[in-house]
């Protein structure tokens, strides 16, 4: 039935016993197994779900441990003094121990029962409230790799969709029709995209057909949604893998029309190696555990729209300085369409861009000025990271990299300059009120 989530997939359960798989106690929060013994011992049934059980099942380490029950969230909430129940449209329930939070949910039935608790609009699920079984819950799971749920009283694994075998084949299906489940909630394209990249699996042919084609979809999801997505596509140690899978696809041109326009008329291929250079950073920041700014991966990302924004401006005859901010301006404002960019994100992306065109400027006032410019370490990353697409910025590096580590006087004298007398009164002196052309000429409009 069209428009409905009516998924009636085989629900013959499998159970593997413990001598044949490689999940211990040992790997599971402390705090899950707590949950999970409570929920039990009050005579609930209570399993490790979803994700956590897939990535032990694989050698992962998992940081977030979700528990299924037939418990509802009112009779979780009795268990636990540390509880709190949240959501409408999923209720759910948090039980918190300092900053671990283990989320339980309630096992959702796949039908609506009349009572207003299972909502579709369009073929959507907005609404899932209908409480069933555990066979019921796993039919209703996303992709057979995260139907997965382990039992504490046998330390079993119990797969009612085949799970198990495609986790172990590093096989990523989703349960039921995929263009169906797709057209439900188009945003499990980008999880499919993301989950292949971060367990590094296969997409199932039969769920990678339709995505593709039903890719326009995702414009009509909610922005800050998709802002959401976008952030755990590119910020969870997977990037690069994540930006090919959604080019595979046809998923970034809906994500990134503008970026992805800019991308297939550069025929170098010099703005695209820049794009993926600077997302293996990403990366490694990840990996390093170092901070990752959303506002730098966005800078990243749409900085092929925003070099052809830039020199079709000044094509037309625009002057540079206008033209970038123009094109800084134009190339947010049309993002914002698809992906609610917060400004406290945007505004420092459109600063490391406007940045760029300083870097040639060897005036000893503008180069101190920059460098104690707030946003100047930003800038300096996104200019080296600038010479994976053109060896042109070379010098520049070479100077900037050189001009952090040196003195008022040293610096004076590498720019053959005689040290100002008024030089820290120079360095520490805001900018004059009345706003100065900065450069005659640009340098961020290369094609790179």
């Amino acid at each position: 039935m069209h428009g409905t989530a009516t998924i009636t997939p085989s629900t013959a359960l499998r159970t593997i016993p413990r001598d044949q798989h490689t999940i211990s106690r040992k790997d599971i929060s402390p705090n899950a197994l707590r949950v999970l013994y409570r929920l039990r011992d009050a005579g609930f049934q209570a399993y490790l779900v979803g994700g956590a059980v897939r990535d032990l099942l694989v050698g992962g380490h998992p940081k977030d441990f979700d528990v299924a029950t037939d418990a509802t969230p009112e009779q979780v909430r009795q268990q636990f003094r540390n509880c709190r129940l949240i959501g409408r449209r999923f209720r759910l329930a948090h039980v918190v121990f300092g900053r671990e939070i283990i989320e339980v949910a309630t096992f959702r039935a796949n039908v609506d029962d009349g009572s207003g608790d299972r909502e579709m609009d369009n073929g959507r699920l907005v609404r899932d409230n209908v409480y069933g079984t555990v066979e019921d819950d796993a039919v209703r799971r996303d992709f057979t790799a995260n139907a997965l749920y382990y039992a504490i009283d046998d330390f079993s694994v119990r797969d009612y969709v085949g799970g198990f075998e495609d986790t172990m084949a590093r096989r990523l299906k989703l349960i039921g029709d995929p263009e169906q489940r797709y057209r439900e909630d188009p945003v499990r394209m980008l999880r499919a995209v993301r989950l292949a990249a971060k367990l590094n699996f296969e997409i199932d042919a039969d769920t990678a057909a339709p995505i593709a084609p039903l890719a326009p979809l995702l414009a009509e999801a909610a922005p800050a949604r998709l802002f959401e997505e976008i952030l755990k596509l590119f910020l969870s140690g997977h990037s690069v893998a994540s930006f090919e899978g959604l080019e595979r696809f046809g998923l970034l041109k809906v994500l990134f029309p503008e970026t992805a326009a800019a991308l297939a008329s550069n025929r170098s291929g010099a703005l695209r190696r820049m794009v993926l250079a600077g997302l293996a950073g990403t990366d490694q920041r990840v990996a390093n555990d170092e901070p990752v700014s959303p506002a730098f991966l966005f800078a990243l990302l749409l900085w092929p729209a925003y070099c052809r924004a830039l020199m079709g401006l000044q094509a037309q005859g625009v002057h540079a300085e206008e033209a970038q901010r123009r094109a800084a301006d134009r190339v947010t404002l049309h993002q914002l369409n698809t992906v609610a960019l917060p400004r406290r994100f945007s505004l420092p992306m459109q600063e490391i861009w406007l940045l760029q065109t300083r870097f040639g400027n060897r005036q000893r006032k503008r180069v101190m000025r920059l460098l104690s410019h707030p946003r100047f370490r930003a800038a300096f990353d996104f200019l080296v990271l600038r010479l994976a697409a053109s060896p042109e910025h070379a010098e520049d590096v070479a100077f900037w990299r050189e001009a952090q580590t040196q003195s008022g006087e040293e610096l004076a004298v590498a720019l053959g300059v005689a040290p100002a007398a008024d030089a820290i009164i120079d360095e520490d002196a805001p900018p004059s009120k009345r706003r100065r052309r900065r450069r005659r000429r640009s340098t961020a409009a290369s094609p790179e």
